[in-house]
């Protein structure tokens, strides 16, 4: 069972960490520098790709550090693959939370008839907070899953 879940477990968790570390290195400070219609254009085009991908590879990563925690024999790594839990979990809080609800409402928008009031709920400022939130959480359930595998080496 190990040898099949292990390695989904840290394939699942490093594409997740990886593309929260890519859009923050690239796709954030972007998204951050453009003039409303073009962020809008932007920021929809980006999460209907990353919307549907994203929820697999944390669930993947839940599912397969619970399964990790509870059936290997040695405890170190029990507790590294456990303490990946939450962290993902609360990455899956913030993106269900704060994430989604922003790209969900941008996708609605029309780059052309942006609405009147938008400078003032232009959601950059505060949709930047939690994605960094959401890689960090990530990068660190990915060094806890690394951590776990180390240990069973």
């Amino acid at each position: 069972m190990t040898a099949l879940v292990l390695p989904l477990v840290l394939l699942a968790n490093g594409l997740a960490a990886g593309v929260l570390v890519g859009t923050q290195l690239g796709g954030w400070p972007l998204l951050a520098s453009l003039p409303p219609q073009r962020y809008v254009h932007a920021h929809a085009f980006f999460a209907t790709r990353y919307d549907p991908f994203m929820p697999v590879c944390f669930l993947g990563t839940v599912l397969g550090d619970v399964l990790l925690a509870a059936w290997l024999p040695q405890t170190a790594a029990r507790w590294a693959f456990g303490g990946s839990v939450p962290l993902v979990l609360a990455a899956v809080v913030i993106s269900v939370t704060r994430n989604v609800p922003v790209n969900r409402w941008i996708r609605s928008l029309d780059p052309e008839a942006l609405p009147p009031d938008f400078a003032e709920r232009d959601p950059r400022p505060h949709w930047g907070v939690w994605n960094r939130g959401r890689c960090v959480l990530a990068v660190a359930a990915l060094l806890a899953n690394c951590l776990g595998c180390g240990l069973l080496l």
